[in-house]
C-alpha cells in the first residue's frame, strides 16, 4: 500500500512538473508577443514624436501670423495717422480757400 501510493504521488508529481514547464512553443508565442508589444511601442513613440514636431511647427506658424498681424495694426494705425493729417491739411486748405474767395 505504501508503495504504490509512493508510486501514485511520485507519478502525480512528475505529471504536475511537466505540464508547469514551458515548450518551446510556448516560449516563441511569448517571444512573438513581446516582438509585437515592442513593435506597438515604436508605433506609438514615432506617433508621439510627430505629434511633438507638428506642435512646434504650430506654434512657430501661430509666432509668425501673430507677428504679421501686430505688423498689419502698426501700418493700419499709421494709414489712419497719415489720413487724419491729410484730412487736416484738406480742412485748412479749403478754409484758406475759402477766406481768399471772401476777400
Amino acid at each position: 500500500m505504501k508503495k504504490s501510493f509512493l508510486v501514485i504521488s511520485s507519478l502525480i508529481v512528475f505529471a504536475l512538473a511537466l505540464a508547469g514547464c514551458a515548450t518551446t512553443a510556448d516560449l516563441e508565442k511569448v517571444r512573438a508577443q513581446e516582438r509585437e508589444i515592442n513593435a506597438k511601442a515604436d508605433q506609438a513613440l514615432q506617433a508621439s514624436q510627430d505629434a511633438n514636431a507638428n506642435a512646434l511647427k504650430a506654434a512657430e506658424t501661430a509666432a509668425r501670423a501673430e507677428s504679421a498681424l501686430k505688423a498689419a495694426e502698426e501700418r493700419a494705425k499709421a494709414a489712419e495717422e497719415r489720413a487724419a493729417a491729410a484730412e487736416e491739411r484738406a480742412n485748412k486748405a479749403e478754409a484758406a480757400f475759402e477766406k481768399s474767395m471772401r476777400k
